[in-house]
């Protein structure tokens, strides 16, 4: 291993002698040791024999003069610093029940799902972070507002005196008109409810007259469903197809042949925290649907829809889900009453522990004992029940007795002593000579059975998979007809190698685990997000309203293997998800100033397309060879254009850098096979809420001033954009 990246001091090796100088100094010695030996050309046999021990020789001193980096290493080590164990990817996993059930159901914590095992992949399980309450909803109030606003301040009940719920939940009722007669963008309805159903997959059925027509297109209504999570309101339709009454068109489903009076569902996916709210005098957990601007080739409503009936049904459920597999009493060994012994845990990598996951003790005879994981045992006394435990090698470790020298001990007890007034005589007490050593924590009774209650295991880049791809139960889930991940898993990282630590240490000395600086800002989170964070920019304050605060731009780390294969990054998989938002904002709230705030938020992406004609040289003339260059040149446009691989450093592309068609000229020209190119075209993407929308060619393609990212997307996938055409 060698440390490129340390100030190149100047500094000797430990032994300097070369080959030719450990050869030299055996042919001088030759006439003093045995001077009968007289030649020495190198075709004499003892010459031979003499470069083959000085060749040895050389070999040892390379490694010989490789104590210093060890000793690096040694220091590491006392300063107490540990590989950081892998990270487990973290991702949402939906249950749908077979029916609707009558009564809350639970999915219990630590339920397994997997992927699908295949003949070159094993599976990759997964293990639920909490339990998932599936609860019976019901609707409360129906209210309706002609404007959208954040915070709800004009509402009207629509149900009072007009509808009746019956026993089971539903309202129906003559004739309601979601809109106003004449629906106007921003028209809206509200529905409360109760019940505790965060997280859960909710089908809510609505019953109108077939002869409503809207006058929409049923295939892209102009409205939004939205739910509110206690911060903002977010989207909860997860794709078009889970409303099948086309935004309301009972018309569309008569012609299809279907009774609007028996009802058609919407589909919809609450978000996880949906906390109990008041807006007005009304309270409960609030769901709403808008009514937004329809596209200008597309059609508005003409009339308000209406509907005769109304209710709702839970169906399934979300829930968070780590890359983990959970193993729960396991007998690490039995105590033989030494101090500092160690055992072995079988599953290795360990993810960090929670409350439940301990050593429990069992002394012959006594009453099983909870002993505490300590990071160290600096402050641990003799009576204190702690062990450690090497999260990457899974290393259970009992408190060590450190002897001390005898003689160091008798001169720290004179000083101490001469220091009270005590004589030099009473040093002699043998009861104070015994106190040569020190017990650091408490250590088991010899014969006591050690089990570990339960820990996980797992993590790694390969916890990063993609959307869909987990759909098995490793055991039955009663009530529970399927499951899938609607979204990508992310923030899952491998293990930290010794070259990461050597970086690190330096400026983990230097932040001394405070935040101060913007340099400290930028470690500190890089540290809190455990592997999850590749990417972290401090930015200063734009104006001095914003005088204590920092900002950071956070990117998470993705799994960026997709790139080697020709396959573009879902645009998810940047998102900064509310568990690494909330776990770096508790990391740095404990180190960072009073009166200091913290924001985090993502960068602004900006896509970019690149569209130029590539000449090959003569021995590509053939469709095959052709083809795998264009498809090696999308290669390199995809790690080039891209927040996390990009740049000329392979590092990520700069915050605010512009992309000039000179870059890509530059990238290009790295292949032998390029001959030449032909005029390089970059076309500005941005993102209108579902598609990517490309603008005219400019150059630069973003002001360099900003502080957006550079990165590509195209058809609702990260990747660089691209037209490579070959000229023939």
């Amino acid at each position: 291993m060698e440390f490129d990246f340390l100030p190149k001091l100047p500094k000797p090796d430990l032994d300097d002698r070369t080959f030719k100088d450990l050869v030299d100094e055996c042919i001088l010695r030759i006439p003093r040791y045995c001077p009968e030996w007289t030649n020495y050309n190198p075709s004499d046999p003892g010459i031979t024999l003499i470069e083959l021990f000085a060749w040895l020789t050389d070999q040892m001193l390379l490694r010989f003069n490789q104590v210093p980096k060890r000793n690096y290493i040694t220091f590491l080590e006392m300063l107490g610093v540990r590989l950081q164990a892998p990270t487990p990817a973290m991702v949402d996993i939906t249950f749908y029940l077979s029916a609707a059930l009558p009564n809350t159901y639970t999915i219990p914590v630590g339920v397994e799902v997997a992927t699908v095992r295949t003949e070159t992949e094993e599976a990759i399980a997964f293990t639920t972070d909490r339990p998932l309450v599936i609860d019976k909803p019901y609707i409360r109030h129906f209210l309706t507002s002609p404007t959208v606003d954040q915070i709800p301040q004009i509402l009207r009940d629509r149900f009072t005196n007009l509808w009746t719920m019956r026993s089971e939940g539903d309202w129906y009722g003559r004739e309601l008109a979601f809109f106003d007669e004449q629906p106007q963008p921003g028209n809206s309805f509200y529905l409360v409810f109760d019940g505790e159903c965060e997280g859960n997959v909710l089908a809510l059925q609505l019953k109108g007259e077939a002869a409503t027509a809207t006058g929409i297109n049923p295939d892209a209504p102009p409205r939004r469903w939205e739910a509110w999570n206690g911060v903002e309101w977010v989207s909860v339709l997860l794709r078009e197809s889970d409303d099948s009454t086309k935004g309301f068109s009972f018309s569309e489903l008569a012609a299809q042949g279907i009774n609007p009076l028996q009802g058609a569902d919407v589909v919809l996916h609450l978000p996880q925290s949906w906390p109990v709210t008041t807006f007005t005098a009304y309270q409960g957990r609030w769901l709403r649907c808008i009514y937004t601007s329809p596209q200008s080739y597309q059609p508005g409503y003409s009339s308000s829809p209406r509907i005769v009936g109304l209710s709702v049904r839970a169906i399934g459920g979300t829930v968070g889900a780590s890359q983990s597999e959970l193993i729960r009493n396991e007998i690490v060994g039995e105590s033989d009453g030494t101090p500092g012994q160690t055992f072995q845990l079988q599953g290795v990598p360990l993810l960090s522990r929670r409350d439940d996951e301990y050593l429990l003790i069992s002394p012959p005879g006594g009453i099983p004992q909870r002993w505490q994981e300590v990071n160290d045992f600096a402050n641990s006394g003799p009576q204190d029940l702690h062990y450690t435990i090497d999260s990457r090698t899974g290393t259970v470790q009992f408190g060590p007795l450190i002897r001390e020298p005898a003689q160091l001990q008798h001169q720290t007890q004179f000083r101490g002593f001469a220091q009270t007034g005590i004589t030099h005589s009473m040093l002699q007490n043998p009861a104070l000579s015994n106190e040569l050593e020190r017990q650091y924590g408490a250590v088991p009774q010899r014969g006591s059975v050690i089990r570990m209650v339960a820990y996980r295991t797992g993590g790694g880049r390969k916890g990063n998979v993609q959307t869909g791809t987990i759909t098995v139960a490793k055991t039955a889930i009663p009530y529970v007809a399927r499951l899938i991940n609607h979204t990508p898993a992310r923030n899952g990282s491998d293990a930290e190698s010794l070259e990461d630590a050597v970086i690190r240490v330096p400026a983990m000395l230097r932040t001394r685990d405070r935040a101060v600086t913007p340099e400290d800002f930028e470690v500190l989170t890089l540290q809190a997000g455990m592997g999850a964070v590749s990417r972290v920019r401090c930015l200063p304050p734009t104006s001095t309203k914003e005088a204590g605060t920092i900002r950071l731009l956070v990117v998470p780390a993705a799994n960026t293997d997709v790139l080697s294969r020709g396959e573009g990054m879902e645009p998810e998989l940047l998102n900064l998800s509310p568990q690494l938002r909330s776990q770096i904002l508790a990391y740095l709230d404990e180190r960072r100033l009073l009166g200091v705030q913290v924001k985090l938020q993502a960068p602004e992406y900006v896509g970019v397309a690149v569209q130029t004609e590539v000449a090959l040289e003569p021995e590509y003339n053939n469709p095959t060879a052709q083809q795998e260059m264009l498809w090696k040149l999308r290669i390199a446009l995809y790690r080039f254009l891209n927040p996390i691989t990009g740049g000329h450093e392979g590092k990520g592309w700069p915050f605010g850098r512009p992309v000039y068609p000179s870059d890509i000229v530059t990238l290009f020209q790295q292949f032998p096979a390029v001959r030449y190119l032909g005029v390089v075209q970059l076309f500005e993407l941005r993102y209108t809420g579902q598609t990517w929308v490309r603008t005219l060619p400019q150059n630069p393609v973003i002001d360099p001033g900003s502080l957006g990212l550079i990165c590509s997307w195209q058809n609702n996938r990260l990747r660089s954009g691209h037209v490579v055409n070959l000229i023939q």
